[in-house]
């Protein structure tokens, strides 16, 4: 059973891959010619400042204040996190991926 399974999920994968990969618009010579922006990148200094910032805020008592004020604090706790994110601090992971990672995993342990 666990042999018939295994090989029905190998052909799962192994037939939608060319599926996957055939639809992609650019070519590869495109995918190889990509420049890296600097112009985004955050030094290490505004980074800190950023997370410090990050860290008033959270320590705050709301409880007291206006709902404008709350208003406030939440538009510039997710303009932070914009530009943290703009900065490339997240790693993405597609889904197909992520299975084919555990399947590699669970067969080679």
């Amino acid at each position: 059973m666990k042999k018939n399974l295994f090989f029905v999920l190998f052909m799962v994968f192994a037939l939608s891959a060319p599926m996957a990969f055939g639809s992609d618009s650019k070519s590869a010579a495109d995918k190889l010619a990509t420049t890296e922006k600097t112009e985004n990148k955050l030094s290490a200094e505004e980074l800190t400042r950023l997370t410090n910032r990050v860290e008033e805020i959270r320590a705050m008592d709301k409880s007291e204040m206006t709902s404008m004020e709350k208003r406030e604090l939440r538009k510039e706790l997710r303009a932070t996190k914009e530009n943290v994110r703009r900065d490339g601090g997240y790693v993405y992971i597609g889904g197909g991926t992520l299975i084919l990672i555990i399947i590699l995993v669970i067969l080679l342990v």
